[in-house]
């Protein structure tokens, strides 16, 4: 069974870093694809970053040169380095796991599944 945990969340003033975590078990974790994806309110859930199984990468415009992704497959985690944070960065951040040995990973939220319950991020002005 998937599981997937999150946790880093916090209030940052605009500027500040926040660093995620994503704690995954109940597979094998080192072979998925793994993404980052973030809902505020009134609005859809949108893709963030994601990255494969041997490390490649990719991120939303909204977020390149600040928020970087990583993933220690021996400690079933995933982590994002959020810096240069921005009001408009607020919402609820979920992790989820992707395709199983994707060349190139993409946010396409409907290739992803067993999503944590997220964790806040809050930037004030």
């Amino acid at each position: 069974q998937v599981q997937l945990v999150e946790s880093g969340g916090g209030l940052v003033q605009a500027g500040g870093s926040l660093r995620l975590s994503c704690t995954a078990s109940g597979f094998p974790f080192g072979l998925y694809a793994m993404g980052w994806f973030r809902q505020a309110p009134g609005k859809e859930r949108e893709g963030v970053s994601c990255i494969n199984w041997s490390g490649v990468s990719d991120y939303a415009d909204s977020v390149k040169g600040r928020f970087t992704i990583s993933r220690d497959n021996a400690k079933n985690t995933m982590y994002l380095q959020m810096n240069s944070l921005k009001p408009e960065d607020t919402a609820l951040y979920y992790c989820a796991r992707g395709p199983r040995l994707q060349g190139s990973c993409r946010t396409e939220k409907y290739e992803y599944s067993g999503w944590g319950q997220g964790t806040q991020v809050t930037v004030s002005s």
